[in-house]
């Protein structure tokens, strides 16, 4: 993996914008302010205990180890909070952060947008009843006129390999996939001998509170479920440079979109 950053700077060094040009993602470590993030958290934990929609659950997308359905044992586990801009003021202090806009700038451009369309959630892994995410490039439902975003993966609390933080393929952003390298579902097929090279190169994206990845829409990343007995939190938003607009009449075009300065 990538060194991650310790700086409390707030611009990528040269070094981290090659790492993530490089690898299509970076790490850096403390980048949220522990106040942001506390406040995040408590509106999180509310937002949780209440059920306040719109929210997706983890029996609506019946990926492994989910619940089949809504009625049966633990089918109201919360998979993610969306909206998550519309919760509460923190998550614009957060999107409106000069550590987080100076950093994007660098690797999208001047002029950034955050697209409401996509991402805008709290994701949540709960004990016993989360799920496994196969390998996917986020871009794969997505319409835009390039597939140039970025990521932000910001860790309410520890995220290691036990409670399912996120794995990514080193270089994946930069390769063109045939299609029947995917299944229907448009996950990386994991029985296919011509996928496996690339699959034994993955590498854990373990962080703690604060720290914040960055990765390219087009990295291959995945997610096992939560095994230990306490919840996992993670807010996640995605940017784009201003002249890389939504497809017209797309799902993408749905929702309005923050500028960012």
């Amino acid at each position: 993996m990538s060194s991650p950053s310790t700086t409390s700077e707030t611009s990528f060094t040269a070094e981290e914008v090659a790492s993530f040009q490089r690898d299509g993602y970076v790490i850096v470590r403390s980048m949220c302010p522990p106040h942001l993030v506390e406040r995040m958290r408590a509106v999180t934990a509310d937002n949780l205990q209440r059920l306040v929609e719109p929210i997706e659950f983890e029996a609506d997308l019946q990926y492994p180890g989910a619940p089949e359905s809504r009625s049966e044992a633990g089918g109201r586990t919360v998979r993610r909070l969306k909206q998550a801009h519309s919760r509460d003021y923190v998550f614009t202090e957060w999107l409106t952060n000069a550590g987080l806009a100076n950093r994007l700038k660098q690797l999208l451009g001047p002029e950034l947008v955050c697209p409401l369309a996509h991402h805008n959630c709290i994701m949540t892994k709960e004990p016993q009843y989360s799920s496994d995410t196969g390998w996917h490039q986020d871009i794969r439902y997505w319409s835009f006129t390039r597939p140039e975003l970025v990521n932000v993966w910001l860790a309410l609390g520890s995220e290691h390999k036990e409670n399912g933080c996120l794995k990514l393929i080193p270089g994946s952003h930069q390769i063109s996939f045939e299609r029947h390298r995917f299944d229907d579902d448009v996950f990386f097929r994991t029985d296919l001998e011509e996928n496996q090279p690339l699959l034994d190169q993955e590498v854990l994206a373990e962080l703690e509170p604060g720290d914040v990845l960055f990765f390219h829409c087009r990295a291959l990343h995945a997610a096992t479920r939560n095994y230990t007995t306490s919840s996992k939190r993670s807010v996640v938003f995605t940017f784009r440079p201003v002249d890389n607009p939504p497809k017209p009449g797309s799902r993408s075009a749905a929702s309005p979109e923050l500028l960012i300065h």
